[in-house]
């Protein structure tokens, strides 16, 4: 018996997500858990397993649809059974099961005179003659008198291209213009690309509006000396190869982040209506450079982590995202944000905090500078540092003493070498 299988809500409140492309096509024989699809949603791209085993009747979107939750993305069935046109078949009964993965409705072919007379007039709805609702759509969109069409199909349904023809025909340039909508691809000054907001980059962009109207951004700037940590660093990476990984800055200043934290618990806080909820555990987020946007993982507990761990950590992390294969689990449960601005050039910044904490901070390039130290000039190297705060939750004295303490623990080759990196 044919079934229709719905996109399912795949978690963390998802109302859509992008077909990205099908990993079967019609007429195929599938077994229950096969993955059929690869659907991208706001943070990630899930692969979707068919329901049952089966032959594929019908796929019912186009790589590149937005698909609601809860709209037919396949019908299965067996082979030799046909797919109604969209959906269901006329007038039949419908039973409901749930399934891990989503929803199935399952079509029950009714028999006999009632039936017979049912399926006959099922495609009428507002009009004597025979036409599918996703015509009448249609007809309406293109602004086409449905009753002044003669039916081509069989016995004279009209089809789709009964009412494009008739718009060919009958129909003025002008009316073609009032009733179709139109997207130029110029502007006053010239041609111009448009690209569809969509996908992680839409999440970005609604994620970013709903920081700026809940949190009152406030950045507060630093430089740190790690001169020495960059000498510590360049020493530990041979040991750090050796393990397969390649250790960068961002563990060290995760590790001082988090000492600093724990004397500034504000800035590991979020705001829930009345409270602020101060976190006792340290989530430590990262932004890595996608190539459709930002997409933020966390070591999670990163207090009870070495530097090699981290590192280890982030390097797993980043190639996941890069591949698009992460979970998006391991984008959740974030307490404190870390975006280095510094990997293409960039020096100091004001970083949107990362809904709904309370803080970020931006670390820039490292560069040679001359400082004054003991009296006499000498050519240092210097870490940006930027920190966004909500000023609803801390004030700017609480955010410059957190900032001095990350920059004092920074700049202390002792903080680190009290833990073995080698582990």
């Amino acid at each position: 018996m044919a079934t229709e299988f719905k996109f399912p809500d795949v978690g963390e409140g998802i109302a859509e997500g992008e077909l990205v492309r099908w990993r079967v096509k019609e007429g195929d024989a599938v077994r229950e858990h096969d993955v059929i699809a690869d659907m991208e949603t706001d943070k990630a791209i899930v692969e979707i397993p068919a329901p049952q085993d089966g032959v594929i009747l019908k796929l019912h979107h186009q790589p590149g649809d937005t698909v609601q939750v809860g709209e037919t993305l396949v019908t299965i069935g067996e082979r030799g059974e046909k797919a109604a046109v969209g959906g269901v078949p006329a007038m039949a009964q419908q039973k409901k099961s749930v399934s891990v993965v989503g929803q199935l409705e399952e079509a029950e072919e009714e028999t006999g005179p009632i039936a017979a007379t049912r399926a006959a007039s099922a495609p009428r709805e507002e009009s004597g003659k025979p036409v599918l609702p996703v015509v009448r759509r249609l007809a309406k969109e293109l602004g086409v008198n449905i009753e002044e069409i003669t039916g081509t199909g069989k016995d004279g349904r009209i089809t789709e291209n009964d009412v494009r023809n008739a718009t060919a025909e009958h129909g003025s340039e002008e009316e073609k213009v009032t009733s179709i909508k139109v997207t130029k691809k110029y502007d006053f000054y010239g041609y111009v690309d448009r690209v569809a907001l969509k996908g992680i980059r839409k999440a970005i962009a609604a994620n970013m509006v709903r920081s700026h109207s809940t949190a009152v951004h406030v950045t507060h700037f630093e430089e740190a000396d790690v001169t020495d940590l960059a000498a510590h660093r360049e020493k530990e990476k041979g040991n750090a190869a050796k393990q397969g990984v390649k250790l960068t800055y961002l563990p060290f200043i995760i590790k001082a982040v988090v000492e600093a934290l724990k004397n500034h618990p504000y800035l590991n806080a979020t705001m829930e209506e009345d409270e602020i909820v101060l976190k006792k555990y340290y989530n430590i987020g990262f932004a890595v450079d996608a190539d459709d946007g930002l997409i933020v993982p966390n070591i999670k507990r990163a207090e009870i982590k070495s530097i090699m761990q981290t590192a280890k950590e982030i390097e797993a992390l980043t190639a996941k995202i890069k591949s698009r294969s992460f979970d998006i689990s391991e984008t959740r449960g974030g307490t404190f944000t870390i975006t280095n601005v510094g990997s293409i050039g960039g020096i100091f910044a004001t970083p949107i905090i990362n809904p709904p904490e309370s803080a970020i901070l931006a670390t820039g390039a490292i560069r040679e500078k001359p400082v004054v130290r003991g009296g006499k000039i000498e050519i240092r190297k210097m870490m940006p540092l930027s920190l966004s705060f909500d000023h609803r939750i801390l004030d700017g004295a609480e955010a410059a003493r957190f900032t001095a303490e990350l920059k004092n623990y920074l700049e202390d080759m002792d903080f680190f070498l009290m833990e073995k990196t080698g582990e």
